[in-house]
């Protein structure tokens, strides 16, 4: 029990700090599985490698607590109303992804939870970030070069105006609160690619909010927002279809699936607080080139693998 709690450590960790970067945390979880095997039914670690989930959404839930209640005696009555609005927008955000996932969830899994789908879409969408991000630092440049920046003793001071300034005339929204149903319902079509493992459903919906007018941050903060009833519903779906078939937790399973979420959330808490402080001053490329990374050498150990090169 013990070793198999080690193993279920390992997943959270990695779970935790994949899930909100852009580098997914589905694929890297079925890579981790191809060198740390639970020993646990193929049923349940199905419903483990989604239900682990849950310890991420709910450091979001403590990170956003303010944020995202509507029921704060310390928000005005306005601020209210920009909540339920924000939770609107999720909601709209939603409905791509819930539709299709129900009707192709298993499908899916039939047919491209593998390790080759995996490293094909680490790469394609690291090329995707990479591209998109000089496209974003071009247009940065050339909106603060329109904008006259200042020179002389007063530059120093004001190269933050300036940038901001740039950042607001390039993305439409900078603010979370600001985002409009339409641009919810694009990210939420974006959203849908992440059902193919490997993709990333932070990394999907980033790009998407980036497509859509939205700043990193804005782009960042409406994916957590959008993971909750997401994520929550797609572990619910998970684990009713695990209890309706009529299957039972072993007391290791149980031991297994309560240390995954705990390290999860522990992880996710982490890595929430170091993407939104890092893309304050930096942009999703290293994340791109880490994808790519990643991706070729999967490709290349698995290669090897087959010619039964490896040991």
């Amino acid at each position: 029990m013990i070793i198999e709690a080690l193993k279920s450590l390992l997943i959270g960790i990695v779970e935790g700090i994949t899930e909100w970067l852009p580098i997914s945390s589905t694929g890297h979880m079925i890579l981790v599985d191809e060198f740390v095997k639970l020993q646990v039914s193929d049923a349940f670690l199905a419903l483990f490698l989604v239900v682990i989930q849950l310890g991420a959404i709910l450091a979001v839930l403590i990170l956003y607590f303010h944020k995202l209640n509507p029921f704060s005696p310390k928000k005005t009555s306005v601020e209210k109303k920009s909540t339920w609005r924000l939770w609107g927008m999720v909601a709209i955000g939603c409905i791509p992804a819930a539709i299709i996932g129900i009707l192709f969830d298993d499908w899916v899994n039939e047919h491209f939870y593998n390790k080759v789908t995996v490293a094909a879409m680490l790469i394609l969408y690291g090329i995707v970030f990479i591209v998109l991000e000089r496209r974003n630092r071009r247009r940065l440049r050339e909106a603060e070069a329109a904008l006259e920046a200042p020179r002389g003793r007063h530059a120093r001071a004001s190269q933050t105006d300036l940038a901001e300034e740039a950042e607001a005339s390039v993305f439409k929204i900078t603010n979370v609160d600001d985002i409009d149903w339409k641009t919810a319902l694009k990210i939420g079509c974006f959203q849908v690619l992440a059902i193919i493992p490997g993709t990333s459903r932070s990394g999907a919906t980033i790009i998407g909010g980036m497509l859509s007018g939205c700043s990193r941050t804005a782009a960042a903060e409406f994916t957590f927002f959008l993971a909750i009833p997401i994520m929550f519903g797609w572990g619910l779906v998970k684990a009713l279809k695990f209890f309706v078939a009529g299957l039972v937790m072993t007391q290791v399973e149980i031991v297994v699936l309560i240390v995954g979420i705990v390290s999860a959330f522990v992880m996710s808490v982490v890595s929430i607080k170091f993407l939104m402080g890092y893309i304050k001053k930096n942009d999703f490329t290293v994340f791109g080139w880490y994808r790519i990374v990643v991706g070729v050498l999967v490709l290349g150990y698995f290669a090897f693998e087959s010619m039964g090169m490896l040991p």
